[in-house]
């Protein structure tokens, strides 16, 4: 992708109403705010024709600081909201952004379903592996025998995998990245918004305040490093065994198809026929 000036950048920002941010110094969100709009700016889309939709928690906060159309839905129910925004509003670039625990907990339903129905919507998940926001308890996400404030002997639940569940469900587009592969991320989530159907990125975030303290990860320097050292590109982990895949993960696009016709396709065409029957019945 081609570098975007500093100045386009803060042409998309609310620079001048919702500055400083509310995240904690050293997140990873103020990475993926930057990377947001890059791809959107690199897509060439106009910001009257996009609307970003969040639930809540940290990564709620995203849209309150991008100068475009935004809806702070409740918890979980980002994507209905944003399936609401797209049928009436096909023509908008509708994109989600959600937590981990705002997207599998309490709203893993409506993700199993956006991704079954190959809803015509970006859905960015970014994945802390706790809930950061509201004192660090553990989330579907959590590492088996990590500590959080709700698992303080360790968590005892296997971890959800965000972009399997994705792909089983049947997402047309399913990649994961890092706040540390910032490149990557940008190319990740231009592919995703421009995808036909259901595109998801996972992004891996580091909450040091709250997952970091617990576990005795270190700063948030040391988290960051540490998705240097596990993450494999996706071309280099089909060539590595069960061993040396322990403790890694693969980053890069995981599945890409194209469906014939998408969910906002067909619903216009049964829009279509219902009003051709209506029409006929008056005539």
């Amino acid at each position: 992708m081609p570098p975007v000036s500093r100045g386009v950048v803060h042409a998309w920002l609310r620079h001048d109403k919702k500055f400083p941010h509310v995240w904690c110094p050293g997140c990873g969100l103020g990475v993926l705010l930057g990377s947001l709009v890059r791809a959107m700016i690199t897509l060439g889309l106009d910001k009257n024709n996009v609307a970003l939709v969040a639930g809540i928690g940290c990564t709620g906060r995203l849209p309150v600081y991008v100068d475009v159309g935004s809806v702070h839905a409740t918890h979980g129910r980002a994507l209905t909201f944003a399936t609401g925004v797209k049928l009436a509003k096909p023509e908008l670039a509708v994109i989600t952004v959600m937590g981990d625990g705002d997207a599998t907990a309490i709203g893993g339903n409506h993700l199993i379903h956006a991704a079954r129905r190959n809803m015509d919507l970006t859905a960015i998940i970014v994945n802390n592996q706790n809930y950061g926001m509201t004192g660090g308890q553990y989330s579907p996400t959590t590492p088996l025998g990590a500590r959080a404030s709700t698992a303080t002997y360790g968590n005892i639940e296997p971890p959800l995998d965000i972009s399997a569940l994705c792909m089983a469900a049947g997402a047309g587009f399913v990649a994961r990245s890092t706040v540390y592969h910032v490149t990557q991320l940008d190319e990740l989530l231009a592919q995703a918004i421009s995808h036909r159907g259901f595109g998801v990125v996972e992004v891996l975030s580091p909450c040091h305040t709250n997952f970091g303290r617990q576990n005795k990860l270190g700063s948030q320097i040391d988290m960051m490093r540490a998705f240097k050292e596990q993450a494999v590109r996706v071309e280099r982990w089909a060539k590595l065994d069960g061993a040396r895949r322990a403790g890694r993960f693969p980053i890069g696009v995981l599945a890409r198809r194209d469906e014939d016709t998408t969910y906002l396709e067909a619903y216009g065409a049964m829009v279509e026929r219902a009003m051709a029957q209506g029409r006929e019945g008056q005539s």
